[in-house]
């Protein structure tokens, strides 16, 4: 046996597989979870028998990927996954606060959800609690220091635009 080198590992491959006495190498045995899974990524209309060898194992090995990075996920804490998403939220916002132009209500409805996070999951979300807490209070400031920027910003413009008159 030969291996074959992944970013997920080492996997060993059989360098020639034992050929059946009619000298065709045997398939490897169906497994009818992967099957039913397949058929569920597969286009309207199209099924297995449609697929060539090729496209088989790229829908396999696509199959098993999603297969093992749930298995991961539902491995996780969900505390930490949870956390994850609501650093990703914080990100949102502060990529709209710091835009030339900032989107308050984009920034608004993310900040708004990541509160609604915080405030609603309190003493749950372990560790990270403390940094989310201290996240959603510096977006609130940020989100005050803009829109209080961007208002004096237009009364300046519209003062100047009535001097030119």
């Amino acid at each position: 046996m030969s291996s074959l080198w992944t970013p997920d590992g080492e996997h060993e491959v059989p360098r020639n597989p034992e050929p059946t006495p009619d000298g065709v190498p045997d398939a490897p045995a169906a497994d009818p979870n992967l099957d039913d899974a397949i058929a569920t990524v597969l286009p309207e209309g199209m099924t297995l028998d449609d697929l060539t060898p090729a496209q088989r194992g790229q829908a396999e090995e696509m199959v098993r990927e999603m297969m093992d990075s749930q298995t991961r996920l539902l491995e996780a804490d969900a505390a930490s996954i949870v956390a994850n998403h609501a650093m990703g939220l914080y990100e949102l916002a502060a990529l709209h606060l710091s835009q030339h132009d900032p989107d308050l209500g984009q920034a608004s409805m993310a900040i708004d959800a990541l509160g609604a996070i915080v405030d609603s999951l309190t003493g749950r979300l372990g560790e990270a609690e403390p940094t989310l807490r201290d996240a959603l209070g510096q977006l609130r400031l940020g989100f005050v220091q803009v829109k209080s920027h961007r208002h004096d910003h237009d009364q300046d413009d519209t003062e100047n635009n009535g001097d030119s008159d």
